[in-house]
């Protein structure tokens, strides 16, 4: 199977950081759609509620994910961030309400992200296990549900491009070593992003682009939409052979 290229479509930004952020949910769709066109197989997103929040509440969450995966069957994965609800037991407790996402993030570095892995286990949802340091893999490789998790997210927070390589193949060494076998997922943010794209491609593992992790082309321009970030990733090798091809495949009842 191909290495898997995966649109971030929008994260924590605005309109205010670039006009073709999308917020809504037609406009993640139809977002989503173009980057499919473009080779994107899988999507994160952070769901907006009315006003145009963060939210992690069910009844925003699904309808959210609902309206992006019927844009092209395609799984639709969401974040967990602790940014969103501060209160650990809120934040499980809304979590375990969800039903349609196929997967979501957890970020090992955010208290309690041993316990929400959990209840996703238990919920059906997959797991992208987003691991931002050596210490962060290690407290995965512990807990004793590396094994369980839909893949594990390499994703260092704001390293420089000369700290970023070394920083993932200590993060991998530590994975090996405890043979860790689940699918990886390697990526950066700001200007570390191009590289380990690069670096991903070069392993052979799955990566990531998108607005959530930079507004920029690989050239330095400004990336005028997502699908012009896929498209780069793609000319880089992400994705693999048959990335370009838009299998649409339910995922979820």
């Amino acid at each position: 199977m191909s290495p898997l290229l995966q649109a971030t479509l929008n994260g924590p930004l605005t309109k205010a950081d670039h006009r073709a952020v999308p917020v809504t949910a037609g406009e993640l769709a139809t977002d989503s759609a173009a980057c499919a066109a473009e080779g994107a197989r899988a999507f994160h997103i952070h769901p907006r509620d009315d006003s145009g929040s963060e939210s992690l509440q069910a009844r925003v969450v699904d309808r959210v994910v609902s309206a992006v995966r019927q844009a092209h069957g395609l799984p639709v994965g969401v974040t967990t961030g602790e940014w969103i609800e501060p209160d650990p037991q809120r934040r499980l407790r809304l979590i375990r309400e969800w039903r349609q996402p196929d997967y979501t993030s957890v970020n090992l570095s955010d208290p309690g992200a041993v316990e929400i892995m959990r209840v996703l286990l238990d919920t059906g949802i997959g797991i992208e296990a987003g691991v931002w340091t050596i210490d962060d893999a290690r407290l995965l490789v512990s807990c004793g549900l590396a094994s369980r998790v839909t893949r594990v997210m390499i994703e260092p927070v704001e390293v420089s491009k000369s700290d970023a390589v070394p920083l993932v193949s200590a993060i991998h060494e530590v994975l090996d070593l405890a043979e860790v076998r689940v699918p990886r997922l390697q990526h950066g943010d700001g200007e570390a992003t191009w590289t380990l794209i690069e670096d991903a491609v070069r392993r052979g593992v799955d990566t990531r682009v998108g607005f959530e992790d930079t507004l920029l082309l690989p050239g330095g321009e400004r990336a005028r939409s997502n699908a012009d970030l896929v498209r780069a990733a793609r000319e880089l090798g992400a994705g693999g052979h048959d990335a370009g091809i838009q299998a649409l495949r339910p995922t979820r009842e």
